[in-house]
């Protein structure tokens, strides 16, 4: 008999989503509008903290877009992206007709480099393009180096667009990723920390910017009685239905986090003392990650040759979902013509990185699989 599928990441349900899905139905708010999205939006604010105002919009993506250009990206700008992050990050800027200028990662937390950010900056700015925006992202789960990042971003006046897709949860010095930058992003896709199904979030200082981020994602209709649009607008605003999955995943939220959080111990229990292996994990106790994802770094030097493609390739035999780190951006053949600034830690990463196995919804059974694949793998 095959064995079941142990996946990378999937949805775990709580039990009360089906609650706030039948009020829906019952109340006939199966619309891009209604008490579950007004109620979800309420339960994020809550959450994240630091008087934020939330807009629950269709996908994390679609809140990255919009949220370029609340902070006034046209055609023919340019803005700072970090490399090493999933292509949503920098695809709406694409979108918009404005120009991608990537940056390396530094080691630590694997997210984008001040210094390298710095001189991206200065470059652009002596060959007569300043920086529109900096899109910084807490990758798998940890927090970027908050003081370090904001500091460079304050000093040239540049504003953060902080992509917190995957940190829904994490903080630093007790503060909640998505309330950093000036403009946050969450996702709440079918991978990720809660899942709405498809879905996201806007996280603003204003309720102006909340409330103009609502209206770009009605299509932008003006305020009269026929259908009259003085700007363009977009379909992204959450459905009644989709807010009310995330209603309930609410209020499973930490314990999602701490779950996540116990895979990674597993893990690091199993790995930690093990020549050539490396963890994404807190440089101090200034961090807190929800470990979305646990990821290694495995150095065949150190290992006798044994690498993460050698590795995932014996998940695979013993159906494991597990999945290199992300492909960095200036790497890609879509972004290949667009300007790089840093070193070569994001390639490092790539090339020897691996995601394990973290969804916050594995059994014992399913970690006794993982162990055993773990440990045939390296006392071969």
């Amino acid at each position: 008999m095959s064995l079941s599928k142990i996946w990378l990441s999937s949805p775990h349900m709580g039990g009360n989503e089906l609650t706030y899905i039948h009020e829906a139905f019952e109340s006939n708010w199966v619309a891009p509008l209604g008490p579950n999205v007004n109620g979800f939006e309420n339960d994020l604010e809550q959450y994240v903290g630091q008087d934020s105002k939330i807009a629950a919009i269709s996908a994390g993506t679609a809140a990255l877009h919009l949220g370029l250009i609340l902070l006034g990206v046209q055609a023919g700008d340019e803005v700072i992206c970090q490399s090493f992050t999933f292509s949503a990050s920098a695809n709406p800027i694409v979108y918009l007709g404005a120009t991608p200028i990537f940056v390396d990662s530094e080691r630590s937390t694997w997210n984008i480099c001040p210094l390298a950010l710095e001189q991206a900056i200065v470059d652009r700015i002596q060959k007569g393009k300043k920086p529109k925006a900096i899109i910084a992202v807490h990758l798998y789960g940890m927090p970027f180096m908050i003081e370090e990042v904001c500091a460079v971003a304050a000093k040239y006046n540049i504003p953060i667009l902080e992509d917190s897709a995957e940190a829904l949860g994490s903080s630093y010095k007790g503060q909640k990723c998505g309330t950093f930058g000036d403009i946050g992003v969450l996702s709440f896709n079918g991978n990720k920390i809660i899942t709405t199904s498809g879905g996201g979030a806007l996280v603003t200082k204003s309720i102006s910017l909340k409330e103009k981020a609502v209206f770009l994602a009605t299509q932008a209709r003006d305020h009269a009685p026929h259908y009259q649009h003085s700007e363009i607008g977009y379909n992204y605003r959450m459905s009644n239905i989709s807010a009310g999955i995330g209603r309930g995943q609410m209020e499973v939220l930490d314990a999602h986090v701490n779950l996540r959080r116990n895979m990674h111990e597993f893990y690091y229990t199993q790995l930690s003392k093990i020549s050539g292996i490396q963890f994404l994990k807190e440089p101090n106790s200034h961090y807190f990650s929800n470990h979305w994802l646990t990821a290694i770094v495995i150095d065949p030097i150190l290992t006798g040759g044994k690498t993460t493609e050698m590795l995932r390739l014996l998940f695979e035999q013993h159906n494991i979902e597990s999945r290199p780190l992300w492909k960095p951006m200036h790497l890609q053949p879509v972004f290949a013509q667009y300007p790089y600034y840093g070193e070569c830690v994001a390639e490092t990463l790539f090339d020897h990185g691996l995601c394990l196995p973290s969804g916050s919804n594995l059994t014992d059974a399913d970690r006794q699989r993982i162990e055993r694949v773990l440990v045939d793998f390296f006392k071969q």
